[in-house]
């Protein structure tokens, strides 16, 4: 299976081609300093044998941002030492840091844009993306990731909406790249070709008059040309379409493009995957062959092998899916898929981000800081005597699910997974409850579903598959129909 092979990336072995990308977690403090906290939410993914690891964005510089985490000045250093020493003592798993410089943004919706900055200020931020590159090293991270992506300065001097009409002229691509090439040289002098440094960037931006995929591959090639080591694609998370929230600072995801950027449920699966083997297929054309990370809804491990087997990625990213149960990669070794915690896009995550509030998973138990234990021993929950007794009513365009309470084996319930076919089509998750009820709310008249459940514990142990229970939904007559009538054509049957 080519997601566990390994890849070498400028000398670096990663153990297998699955990266958990840079994700906000909301643990650190005020200060910016690495605690505990941090440190653990890593070294779970290091347990799961993630084969990369991307820390979350970690500021070259001191402006006020919450609470974040920082590489602006060598007392930060020890901090950062520890959580690369604890990472490695869990696994073979690989860690780098992703560094960010930003603008300031204030409460009153006020951002301040890349056209303020004079030259002297611009020259100021290449030097720092050297130097906290140089701290990384220092600390023994593996590499470091340059945040080229969203609403950070990198991305807007990349923006087809960036206003300078200097060197950096956004009206030219190569005026848009010429920060880029700086800052790559200016990490290069600091800590030389011999320690990887790859880069995250938009694939498309997703906003009016944002670039697209054509100028994404011409970028790609740049980095390519400069000699970056592996490329990260993402999508949107711009300020230009963000909603304002009066009293709080903007917040790059509240508008179609931060939709983009972590597409919920209502998204099909893969939804990114085009724009990712596109930049592969031209970057491969013109003799380059720089590592890329496709990202986005990448759960399931057939499709995650296909992208690799097929040549439309070199490794496959997953932020929300990893949150939710980072032992994605061990359970794929082991042979215990049907264990994997499936991440149902739900974005409460992205709420709590964009809340403030510390970044948890809504699968995991709760009061959990961290995803749960992986668990092999003692028994998965099983159905009581009689089974599930799965039950569905149709009324008012939806359906209604209610079952019986699984028991539980070496652990308590943790929830419930939802499976649903139309007609005769393949059964899918979709949607996960801690209850024993679901309402359906996206079915059409004139299609078959067949639904089943599934209990779990913590740790993805589930019961079997309960009983699958089909029901025929009739399309609505325009005709005028009194309510005794109405659903009497819905027709149910155990399957």
């Amino acid at each position: 299976m080519k997601l566990l092979e390994p890849l070498t990336i400028n000398g670096l072995t990663l153990p297998n081609r699955v990266a958990v990308p840079a994700m906000v977690t909301r643990l650190s403090g005020e200060d910016g300093f690495v605690n505990q906290a941090i440190i653990d939410r890593y070294v779970r993914y290091a347990q799961g044998e993630v084969g990369l690891i991307v820390v979350e964005a970690t500021a070259i510089h001191g402006n006020k941002s919450g609470p974040l985490l920082r590489l602006s000045s060598d007392e930060f250093i020890p901090g950062h030492r520890e959580l690369v020493r604890q990472v490695h003592g869990a696994s073979d798993s690989k860690v780098v840091p992703q560094i960010i410089h930003f603008l300031k943004v204030a409460r009153s919706g006020w951002r301040q844009t890349i056209d303020s900055l004079t030259t002297a200020e611009i020259d100021r931020i290449i030097r720092q993306f050297g130097e906290a590159a140089a701290r990384a090293r220092d600390a023994g991270y593996d590499g470091v990731e340059l945040h080229s992506a969203h609403a950070y300065t990198l991305s807007s001097f990349l923006s087809r909406r960036n206003p300078r009409r200097d060197e950096y002229d956004g009206r030219t691509l190569e005026g848009r790249l010429a920060i880029f090439g700086k800052v790559m040289a200016s990490v290069r002098r600091q800590v030389g070709t011999d320690w990887p440094v790859g880069v995250r960037y938009l694939a498309e931006e997703a906003i009016k008059e944002g670039y697209t995929v054509e100028e994404a591959k011409l970028i790609a090639l740049r980095m390519a040309q400069l000699g970056v080591d592996y490329i990260s694609l993402s999508v949107g998370g711009k300020f230009e379409d963000a909603v304002h929230r009066a009293g709080q600072p903007l917040y790059p995801y509240t508008g179609y493009s931060g939709d983009r950027c972590m597409p919920g449920d209502w998204y099909p699966p893969l939804p990114h995957a085009h724009l990712a083997a596109a930049v592969k297929q031209f970057i491969n054309a013109k003799g380059f062959h720089v590592p890329v990370i496709s990202v986005g809804k990448i759960s399931d491990p057939a499709d995650a092998e296909h992208l690799l087997q097929t040549g439309q990625a070199d490794m496959i990213g997953m932020a929300r899916q990893l949150l939710a149960d980072p032992d994605w990669p061990k359970k794929l070794r082991e042979d215990r898929t049907d264990q994997i915690v499936r991440c149902i896009y739900c974005n409460v995550c992205k709420q709590l981000d964009e809340n403030f509030k510390e970044v948890t998973c809504f699968l995991w138990p709760k009061g959990l800081r961290q995803a749960p234990p992986d668990a092999t021993d003692g028994a998965g929950p099983a159905w009581p005597e009689g089974g599930a007794g799965l039950v569905l009513k149709a009324e008012k365009g939806q359906v209604k699910l209610t079952w019986q309470a699984a028991v539980p084996g070496a652990a308590p319930i943790a929830g419930y997974n939802i499976y649903r076919a139309e007609d005769d089509g393949r059964a899918r998750v979709t949607e996960a409850v801690k209850s024993t009820k679901h309402t359906d709310k996206v079915v059409l008249g004139g299609l078959r579903y067949t639904y089943y459940v599934r209990g779990h514990d913590a740790a993805g142990r589930a019961t079997p598959p309960s009983d699958a229970v089909r029901i025929d939904l009739p399309i609505p007559s325009a005709e005028p129909a009194d309510s005794s009538s109405q659903m009497s054509s819905d027709e149910v049957h155990h399957a």
